[in-house]
């Protein structure tokens, strides 16, 4: 997906904040990461897979793998 800056999306280590701003970008970021984390806790699929990976609601950084997980269940952002 282009955004307005030809930033191109890549499957890499992100900072919670970081990645929940690119999904949630008209927010504040502790709202976006508010919303990010909610919507992972309520897919269930998402979420338990998140968790074979070592993910803890509580975690700053989203690794590759987790990335990957997280947008094959919610798209790109």
């Amino acid at each position: 997906m282009m955004i307005e800056d030809d930033f191109v999306f890549q499957i890499r280590t992100y900072k919670k904040k970081e990645l929940a701003h690119l999904y949630c970008p008209d927010i504040t970021e502790r709202c976006a990461i508010r919303t990010l984390t909610r919507w992972i806790r309520r897919n269930k699929e998402l979420y338990a897979a998140l968790l074979h990976t070592g993910y803890t609601p509580r975690a700053r950084t989203f690794f590759p793998k987790q990335v990957s997980i997280i947008v094959r269940y919610l798209d790109e952002p």
